[in-house]
């Protein structure tokens, strides 16, 4: 194992442990499928990437239709007493632990006014999520109390959130913030057919400070950053600047697919020492993707083993809700930074 790990950091830039080695040579028991085995290890994929590289040069896997392991792997894993990965999830709300019962109306009238929505593009890192999430996270903020009459702001909205929002008819306004004009205005069109009035659309690039208007004149945030630490400091602090002050929520969507658990503690260290908020729920899984059609355009792509798209979801992100206290404050400066907004060593879908 310290062979492996040496190894490993010898072509990694990401952090690893022997939990890392450990959770991918699990999932890999459970399933030959790279794009399942970065899933279930819950590792970033380019480090998912190096560990199999590294366990093929030590002939404990072979890399052909699958990843499966040799006789000497299947040793090795019985020698350090490692099992399959076991994804345990309630079949109903797929480990939300939201239900939709009362939502259903509203999934039916969401599923067919997103049918002609506009398709990710990779030049602003998009992607979005089933319909099931975005009417679970409408379920979600309405059982804590953050969406019945509040004023709700959408960051970024490849999710179209803020449909959902509107058919809904909880929130007394909401505004929306998109680098993206076909969303704008397939947005703005879908107001129209609903005659919905209480909702302001507007074309922004968010390493621009949110118009002035904006600051303190929200109940509820929520937004989908890219999984950068600029980027999530950009997307929430501008978030935070906007709430009213105290005991209002944001929500928003971090992965282990892109994010190692350094990275995760620091950006928990930047919501709690920089912003001073609370971390109310984190949520697993909450969140899952599409798969997004560029997928060969991708560092992921270039990054895998086995050049197959993914045919299953696999691609999930932890629901956060963080409230704030007294002496919260968010992010109002403009970020004077190009592509590490999106990127950095963990990133794979850019």
């Amino acid at each position: 194992m310290e062979r492996i790990l040496e190894k490993v950091r010898a072509k990694s830039e990401i952090p690893v442990y022997d939990k890392s080695v450990e959770n991918v040579l699990s999932a890999i028991l459970t399933t030959s499928d790279f794009w399942k085995i970065v899933d279930l290890s819950e590792e970033p994929l380019p480090l998912v990437a190096d560990i199999i590289r590294v366990l093929e040069e030590e002939g404990l896997v072979k890399i052909g239709n699958g990843i499966e392991f040799t006789e000497k792997g299947n040793e090795f894993i019985k020698s350090y007493g490692i099992g399959k990965r076991d994804d345990s999830v309630c079949e109903c709300c797929e480990g939300r632990g939201v239900s939709l019962k009362n939502y259903q109306d509203l999934l039916k009238k969401f599923k067919e006014i997103v049918k002609n929505r506009p398709m990710p593009k990779h030049e602003y890192d998009q992607g979005f999520v089933t319909p099931e999430c975005t009417i679970s996270r409408i379920a979600l903020m309405n059982s804590r109390g953050d969406l019945f009459n509040k004023d709700v702001l959408v960051l970024g909205d490849d999710d179209l959130t803020s449909i959902a929002l509107m058919l809904s008819n909880l929130p007394k306004r909401i505004v929306v913030v998109d680098i993206d004009d076909r969303l704008i205005n397939f947005i703005k069109e879908v107001a129209e057919q609903l005659n919905y009035k209480n909702i302001e659309v507007i074309t922004l690039d968010l390493r621009k400070p949110l118009p002035e208007k904006y600051s303190k004149a929200f109940d509820t945030f929520i937004t989908d950053p890219p999984e950068t630490v600029y980027a999530v400091k950009t997307f929430i602090g501008r978030g935070i600047s906007a709430l009213k002050g105290e005991r209002r929520a944001g929500y928003f969507g971090i992965t282990r697919r892109e994010s190692s658990l350094d990275k995760w503690r620091e950006i928990q260290r930047t919501l709690i020492n920089d912003f001073n908020v609370v971390i109310t729920d984190i949520i697993r899984n909450f969140n899952h993707y599409v798969n997004w059609g560029y997928e060969e355009e991708t560092r992921a792509w270039k990054l895998s083993p086995i050049k197959k798209k993914p045919e299953d979801i696999w691609y999930k992100s932890y629901m956060f809700r963080i409230e704030t206290l007294k002496d919260s404050r968010g992010f109002e400066d403009e970020v004077d930074v190009g592509d590490e907004l999106y990127n950095d060593a963990e990133s794979s879908t850019t």
